[in-house]
């Protein structure tokens, strides 16, 4: 029964308040949740890419009644790289764009975290090839530049 009750209290914590999932980058924030999704977006931009499309249930659940921490996930990618993937996978291309994760944190801070795009397109790799898996390592920079700026 102790072993059970451990296994519960274990699934209650977020994802990455153990170790992060594979192949996702996370970074912890002193910002609130508001101010994590304004400086994303903007850093999003600083760094070239153009944000896509956003989406989270916190609104809507709020307007049903509903209170659930904030959540939002942020798609970022721009047409040089649509471009640039579709001449190496046009299967890849399912994953664009690639998806940052705003969460708010009990205390009021927020963490944002993304799949690395090298992870995302991996499963694309043995068709995109290099090419692929080059395009892959510079968004992986972009997206560590938007991270590390957004959070400081």
């Amino acid at each position: 029964m102790k072993a059970l009750a451990t296994v519960f209290s274990l699934l209650a914590l977020p994802a990455w308040a153990q170790e992060p999932l594979a192949g996702w980058a996370v970074y912890p924030s002193v910002k609130s949740y508001d101010e994590l999704i304004d400086a994303t977006k903007a850093a999003v931009k600083e760094n070239g890419l153009i944000v896509v499309t956003q989406a989270g249930p916190t609104k809507a659940a709020a307007a049903r009644g509903i209170t659930i921490p904030g959540n939002r996930v942020i798609g970022a990618f721009n047409n040089d790289y649509a471009v640039r993937v579709l001449e190496t996978s046009t299967n890849a291309m399912i994953e664009a764009p690639i998806r940052f994760y705003v969460t708010e944190n009990d205390n009021g801070t927020a963490t944002l975290s993304y799949k690395t795009p090298s992870f995302v397109f991996a499963p694309y790799v043995f068709e995109g090839g290099e090419a692929l898996k080059e395009i892959a390592a510079e968004l992986d920079n972009k997206f560590q530049a938007v991270a590390e700026s957004a959070v400081k």
